[in-house]
């Protein structure tokens, strides 16, 4: 584990493959870490990447600088901290590649700063929050998978996130990917990564502010006020969808038309937490669009 200091945070990072290796950063979701990724990164190394794994902010060993930052979780910060992640590294373009929490930081660093983009991976689909059409219902169907992102808008979320969160986060695992048998080793080596103290602020903040009902960080007003313009994507990229995922009903297909370089879309059986569960699939894709940066096909 590596560590990089940016404006905001201490990032942790893990790394591996050759050091003037292609780069990709791998970012992970809620509530997972770079630990999903332990079987991606290896296919990426061996073809020539740089293969960067970031903890993202409240997670892991990645901490906030200042005890007076706001510790936000929303869409903007989360897009600007791969920025600066590559800022500090000193990368002028990368692959992105992502899910969840992932795979919005992804799209949101594209969507703003495609110049820095080489190409991008993205579970699943376009990932951007449309944080006015959360203010209305969903199918009763996604309602009910959303329960956790209910419950965080009470202060009874909070209290419950911050005394069972190894609990809840583990009823969120087994919900969303039904057909993984993941084991106790596996889960309690991602689970430590919930103990950053930033954790439950970060978390709660992040799914309060996609629903209107918190305030962002001022300094990030303009980011979220161009992300509120639905900006499309512009780099290659490919879209995945997991067809076991509870919460993406139906698929992302439908977002294609927000893709205006070149665009794949590939559906793969398996859950939610698709860089576990088709580890080959995700790595391959992350491949595909390196050829593609190159103009060759894979």
């Amino acid at each position: 584990m590596r560590t990089v200091t940016t404006g905001t945070l201490e990032i942790a990072y893990l790394e591996s493959g050759a050091a003037d290796g292609w780069p990709v950063v791998l970012s992970h979701g809620f509530p997972y870490d770079p630990h999903a990724y332990d079987e991606v990164a290896p296919h990426l190394a061996e073809a020539g990447a740089r293969v960067i794994v970031p903890y993202l902010r409240g997670f892991g060993p990645t901490r906030f600088r200042s005890a007076t930052s706001m510790r936000s979780g929303q869409q903007a910060a989360l897009g600007k901290d791969v920025i600066d992640l590559l800022d500090a590294l000193g990368i002028q373009r990368a692959i992105l590649a992502g899910y969840d929490w992932g795979g919005l930081a992804s799209c949101v660093a594209t969507a703003l700063w495609p110049e820095r983009v080489a190409g991008l991976v993205s579970y699943a689909g376009y990932d951007i929050i449309d944080v006015k059409r959360l203010g209305h219902s969903f199918p009763p169907s996604l309602e009910h998978a959303a329960w956790y992102q209910h419950l965080f808008q009470h202060e009874r979320g909070r209290e419950c996130l911050t005394l069972h969160r190894r609990d809840l986060c583990r009823i969120l695992w087994q919900q969303w990917s039904p057909t993984w048998a993941f084991d106790d080793e596996t889960f309690e080596r991602t689970a430590a990564s919930f103990d950053n103290p930033d954790f439950v602020d970060v978390v709660v903040h992040s799914y309060r502010f996609d629903f209107g009902l918190a305030a962002g960080d001022p300094a990030l007003a303009e980011l979220e006020a161009r992300l509120a313009e639905k900006p499309p994507i512009t780099v290659p990229a490919i879209t995945l969808d997991g067809t076991q995922d509870p919460l993406k009903p139906g698929g992302t297909a439908d977002h294609a038309k927000m893709f205006k370089a070149r665009h794949e879309h590939r559906v793969v059986e398996c859950g939610h937490s698709f860089p576990w569960e088709a580890p080959e699939e995700f790595a391959d894709a992350v491949m595909t669009v390196r050829a593609w940066t190159l103009g060759r096909e894979k």
